[in-house]
C-alpha cells in the first residue's frame, strides 16, 4: 500500500476527508513558494499538489497558466522542482503530488523522472495529457519506484476506459469536476456531482476519489463529501489570493493560511 492510500485511511479513521490543496513550485519565486507549501502544512493540507510548471498547459485555465509563467519567468525548472522538494522534506512528512506534463517526463527520461521523483520524496505524479492506454512506460517506472501514477477520469470518461484506469491506477483518482479547464467557480455544476455519482461504485473499496476543477468554497466541498468524495482538490483559488497579493507577502501568507485552514474544516464529518 502506498503512502498516498495510507493518508486516506488514516484519515478516514478519524472520520475526515483529504483536503489536497496545489501550488505552482516556483510562484512568485521558487524561496517564496517554499513558505507557502510550509504555510499549507501548517494550515492541516492532507496531502499537497505541487505542479512543475510548463510552457503549455494544456489543462488549465488562466490563474494556473498565469502562475506557470511568473514561475518560469523567475527561472523555475524541473531540477530545482526536485531540490525544492528535498528542502520540503525537511519540515513534513506528508504525501506530495506532482503535477507536470508528459513533455517534462519524456525530455528528463520517464524512468529518470520517476527514479528522481522517489529520491527527493515525491510520492505521486500527475500527468494530465499522459492517457493510460499510452502510459505502459510510465506505470513501469511508478511500479519499480514506488511512486503512484495517478489517473485523470472526466464527465466523459466511459465505464470501459474507468476499467482501464481502475486496472492500474494508484494513490487516488482525479476526477475532474466539469468539461473545461481549471479555475475557481462561484458554484459546483451539476455535472461534477452526476461523474462523482457515477465513478464511485466501481471505486468504493479499492481505491479514494479526489475531484479537482472549479473548487473554491467550503460548500463546494461540503457538497463533494456528501457525494462520496474522498478528497477535494483546490487550487486556482489558493493562486488567485497570491496573484492579488503578489507585493505583499506577509498577506499572502496569512490569507492562504486561513482559507486552507477554512476549507479543511469542511472536510471533518461534523455535520
Amino acid at each position: 500500500m502506498s503512502k498516498i492510500e495510507q493518508k486516506f485511511i488514516e484519515l478516514e479513521k478519524k472520520n475526515e476527508k483529504a483536503l489536497i490543496p496545489f501550488i505552482t513550485l516556483g510562484d512568485p519565486s521558487p524561496e517564496f513558494s517554499l513558505k507557502i507549501v510550509r504555510t499549507l502544512v501548517d494550515s492541516g493540507a492532507d496531502i499537497i499538489e505541487l505542479g512543475i510548471p510548463f510552457s503549455d498547459p494544456i489543462a488549465d485555465g488562466p490563474t494556473i497558466q498565469a502562475s506557470s509563467m511568473r514561475s518560469l519567468a523567475n527561472g523555475m525548472t524541473p531540477d530545482l522542482a526536485f531540490n525544492l522538494v528535498k528542502e520540503i522534506r525537511g519540515f513534513t512528512n506528508i504525501p506530495l503530488v506532482f503535477l507536470t506534463y508528459y513533455n517534462i517526463v519524456f525530455q528528463r527520461g520517464v524512468n529518470r523522472f520517476f527514479h528522481d521523483c522517489s529520491e527527493c520524496g515525491i510520492d505521486g505524479v500527475i500527468i494530465p495529457d499522459l492517457p493510460v492506454e499510452e502510459a505502459a512506460l510510465a506505470l513501469e517506472a511508478s511500479r519499480k519506484t514506488n511512486v503512484d501514477l495517478i489517473f485523470i477520469v472526466t464527465p466523459a470518461t466511459s465505464e470501459s476506459r474507468l476499467s482501464k484506469i481502475l486496472q492500474v491506477a494508484r494513490g487516488f483518482v482525479y476526477v475532474v469536476s466539469l468539461f473545461g479547464v481549471t479555475g475557481a467557480r462561484k458554484k459546483l455544476s451539476e455535472i461534477t456531482l452526476e461523474t462523482l455519482k457515477k465513478i464511485k461504485p466501481y471505486t468504493k473499496g479499492k481505491i479514494p476519489v479526489s475531484v479537482g476543477f472549479g473548487i473554491s468554497k467550503p460548500e463546494h466541498v461540503k457538497e463533494l463529501i456528501l457525494a462520496g468524495a474522498d478528497g477535494a482538490i483546490v487550487g486556482s483559488a489558493i493562486i488567485d489570493i497570491l496573484a492579488k497579493n503578489l507585493k505583499h507577502e506577509k498577506v499572502v501568507i496569512e490569507k492562504i493560511g486561513k482559507y486552507v485552514q477554512i476549507m479543511k474544516k469542511m472536510t471533518i464529518r461534523h455535520w
